[in-house]
């Protein structure tokens, strides 16, 4: 029963809480699998800054060329090679699992040596024997084991849920980020559920080496974020999925988790830059008093003739003393009420020639000035800026602005390149898809969407206005079973007047960008 429901979370989240464990069999002797992609990607990106000219701070809403702030376009490409590697021990339901990204989104050209009569060739490190951030990474490593009693697995794994809006596990192939926790992680079956416990090493605080200059040591664990998650789901594989929907039964699934950090100490010297550096004293320490809860429920309703998918999530927090200077106390708590949720249908199985539907989501705002989707800390933005903190102590005590994860992506331009990720935001979003191909190991796709998108808050944009903008996408994709796939991609923005900028006589003009993406999975 165990194996059979774990085998199930796969197709719900395939590197979250409940999805390991469904490959774990026992085996007469050690094997190695190896799966990943190889992805190439082009962009040409025209006219992002959407002609507006310049926030306050002087500074355009996105990057110019340098040789002429006037001109329109950006062009580059980049790579990615990932490879996910699985041990799996003899004569036990037990493996080691890595995810290592050997070139993660390598800007082509970008580390380059230029030798007479030579080619580009990667920059060496600047420290022996350690390469460039971008060249090596290993996202995962972990071990898990199936027991008589449940599944358990420790280490940096993925962290996945529902539809990804709030955790992602960056697991799709146009996926640049990805969420990972250092995790102790059980999960068991009872009552025809997974029942899932995690224990999450959120942050730990300084680690100074040990004598041996090899080994690291948490000074203070009093200083250490930490986060308890309880989730409960009820799910099945893709296998089933489809058997079922062949016999015109539905097929309802859904699950929950609660989560909850906190953090009672804090050294802010130990990761903020500072002017001159000093040795952390019992001074350096102060009270922060963090506590933070976040709610997060999916569903999923799958019929021969139509999917619905729903995910919400509500995320409360409270900081006691939110102040990053040993010494100077903030009199009042900061705290924060975020809630989000996304929608997804499908017209149409998934064997038909065209299916459509409506998307939709939703991500609470906050009033202040800016999306607040990456502000730096401590940088209060004026009115006209882009992006900055939500909070402005003693004068804002609250941040509830609720930020999609950037891997769930809903467009190419507005949110995917100018904001960053859906925040402050609701938007509606119909698509389509038809097919144009069908070989028996290959297809040929039509797909297109219009996202229409407004701010909560219109203090929040650069205009004082809430309407964002409608951005229109299309894209050809020729998708084989042999593992490799071609996209190509054209999206544009058309502004509303929440980027025009009245005070340079400015009017917001419509950004374009085309992609064309090759992979290989193996």
């Amino acid at each position: 029963m165990i194996g059979a429901l774990l085998v199930a979370v796969l197709a719900t989240s395939p590197s979250g809480l409940g999805a390991h464990g469904e490959d774990l069999l026992v085996r007469e002797k050690t094997e190695v699998k190896v799966t990943g992609f190889f992805r190439v990607r082009g962009d040409l990106l025209h006219n992002l800054d959407l002609d507006r000219g310049t926030t306050p701070s002087g500074l355009p809403l996105f990057s110019v060329p340098l040789s002429d702030p006037l001109a329109q376009d950006i062009a580059l490409a980049d790579m990615r090679l990932r490879t996910d590697l699985a041990v799996y021990a003899p004569f036990a339901a037990a493996a080691v699992k890595i995810r290592a990204d050997l070139i993660d989104n390598l800007v082509l050209g970008s580390t380059p040596t230029l030798s007479p009569g030579t080619g580009n060739a990667p920059t060496p490190a600047a420290s022996p024997g350690q390469l460039p951030a971008s060249i090596f990474r290993i996202k995962r490593a972990y071990g898990e084991v199936l027991t008589p009693i449940g599944y358990f697995a420790a280490g940096r794994m993925g962290n996945q849920w529902g539809l990804g809006m709030l955790s992602n596990g960056g697991d799709c192939l146009d996926c640049n980020l990805g969420d990972a926790a250092d995790r102790l992680a059980f999960v068991t079956s009872l009552g025809g559920h997974l029942w899932a416990f995690a224990y999450d090493f959120s942050a730990v605080g300084p680690t100074p080496y040990r004598r041996d200059a090899q080994r690291q040591l948490v000074l203070d664990n009093a200083l250490d974020v930490k986060s308890v998650t309880f989730a409960w789901m009820n799910v099945r594989d893709d296998l089933s999925r489809r058997r079922r929907t062949r016999a015109d039964k539905l097929t309802f699934e859904y699950g929950a988790f609660v989560s909850h950090r906190w953090q009672d100490f804090d050294a802010p010297e130990s990761y903020l830059p500072v002017a001159n550096p000093r040795p952390l004293t019992p001074a350096s320490v102060m009270r922060r008093g963090y506590r933070a809860v976040a709610a997060d429920a999916w569903a999923r309703l799958t019929a021969p003739s139509f999917r619905v998918e729903l995910e919400g999530a509500m995320l409360f927090a409270e900081s006691e003393q939110a102040s990053l200077l040993p010494g100077v106390l903030l009199r009042d708590k900061v705290q924060s009420a975020q809630f989000g949720a996304a929608l997804e249908t499908q017209l149409g199985g998934n064997d038909a020639v065209f299916v459509g539907g409506l998307n939709a989501g939703y991500a609470s705002g906050d009033p202040a000035p800016g999306f607040g989707a990456f502000p730096n800390a401590g940088a209060v933005a004026a009115p006209g800026e882009l992006d900055g903190a939500q909070v402005n102590v003693p004068r804002d005590n609250r941040v509830d602005n609720f930020r999609f994860h950037p891997d769930y992506r809903v467009d190419r331009i507005l949110y995917a390149e100018i904001i960053g990720t859906v925040t402050d935001s609701l938007y509606v979003r119909p698509w389509g898809r038809l097919r144009l191909l069908d070989f028996s190991s290959t297809q040929l796709n039509l797909k297109s969407s219009a996202t229409l998108a407004r701010s909560i808050f219109a203090q929040s944009t650069p205009n004082n206005d809430a309407l964002l903008g409608l951005e229109l996408w299309g894209a050809l994709t020729w998708e084989s079973k042999d593992g490799f796939d071609v996209l190509a991609e054209y999206a544009v923005l058309f502004p509303f007047g929440a980027f025009n900028n009245p005070s340079q006589n400015l009017t917001a003009t419509p950004a374009q960008l085309a992609r064309v993406r090759l992979a290989w999975k193996f």
